[in-house]
């Protein structure tokens, strides 16, 4: 029997085999949901759990012997915060320069001029083919950008993904009527750019600094490769040296040295290891979450934005 559910002020008649396919919907999208959150949930009250429930398995769905003996171990760390401060710093000016730069490639795209397919097709072809690691590698070096802060921003810096999209953006949204009123008024491509394109963009520069900002935060490959000098390098990069030393049997000493003077220290620096490197997730992803929380908003219309043709 059919069952009517009124939607908008129109009354839907909503059948037996609709309601079956809403319930099982729902539900798949329930256990979809818990498989994706649940592993962070887990991370979460894990890090603040004692260690021996966490090593004897007990922490499954709440915290156990609430305890921040982890985070306390890990912000001991000096060497953590001095990577926090230069993470923050790569990932604010390269995110700055990243949309600066994607948005006034993307302009010079949208318009009309000779070798306009030749120089898309060049752009293109860099986003499935490089030159591999060994020749960046000897670029950077050549360069003089070897172990300096300033490979750390430049690398990367454009997303062939991303300036496609703010292209697909200005040739959609800023009609081509305004660039032919501003010339009549005397503006130049400089002036049209500056005070008519990026007032009108402000959707795609929150879209792009969402996509360049976790990013750049992620990035711990090029601190990996390119820093030698400890002083330089982002947080992804400490952190991955550290869960990589918390997961070899017996190493978690040379993290908490302070606490592996004994055999009881040692046996006290493997209890804080099996919280810490649960805190270290936690501590690298909060400012990423946060990003994504206040720009949730931008995200579809920047999908949408990529899902046209242009």
């Amino acid at each position: 029997m059919a069952k009517e559910k009124k939607q908008h002020g129109t009354r839907i008649r909503e059948t037996r085999e609709d309601r079956i396919f809403n319930a099982v919907n729902l539900i798949f999208w329930i256990v979809v949901l818990f498989i994706v959150l649940y592993p962070l949930w887990l991370i979460l009250i894990a890090s603040v759990s004692d260690p021996d429930a966490v090593l004897a398995g007990e922490v499954l769905f709440w915290p156990k012997d609430f305890s921040t003996i982890g985070y306390e171990a890990v912000f001991q760390y000096n060497e953590l915060w001095t990577s926090y401060a230069n993470s923050i710093y790569y990932t604010v000016v390269g995110s700055v320069l990243s949309v600066f730069i994607t948005l006034a490639a993307a302009y010079s795209l949208s318009r009309a001029f000779a070798g306009k397919k030749i120089v898309n097709l060049a752009i293109t072809f860099t986003m499935f083919f490089s030159g591999g690691l060994i020749p960046i590698f000897l670029n950077v070096r050549d360069l003089g950008l070897y172990n300096t802060r300033t490979i750390m921003i430049l690398m990367n810096l454009v997303s062939v993904w991303n300036l496609m999209v703010a292209r697909t953006y200005i040739q959609s949204s800023i009609p081509n009527e305004l660039y032919e009123a501003a010339v009549m008024d005397g503006a130049n491509h400089f002036t049209y750019f500056f005070k008519c394109v990026l007032p009108l963009s402000g959707t795609i520069i929150a879209v792009l600094s969402v996509y360049y900002g976790v990013a750049r935060w992620n990035d711990y490959f090029t601190g990996l490769v390119f820093l030698r000098n400890r002083s330089y390098l982002p947080l992804q990069t400490v952190l991955r040296e550290i869960l990589a030393s918390l997961s070899i049997s017996g190493s978690s000493e040379t993290f908490f040295a302070a606490y592996a003077d004994n055999l009881a220290g040692m046996q006290e620096a493997m209890r804080k290891a099996e919280v810490a490197k649960y805190c270290c997730i936690v501590v690298s992803t909060v400012p990423a979450v946060i990003l994504y929380i206040c720009m949730q908003k931008y995200f579809v219309k920047g999908v949408m934005i990529g899902s046209l043709k242009g």
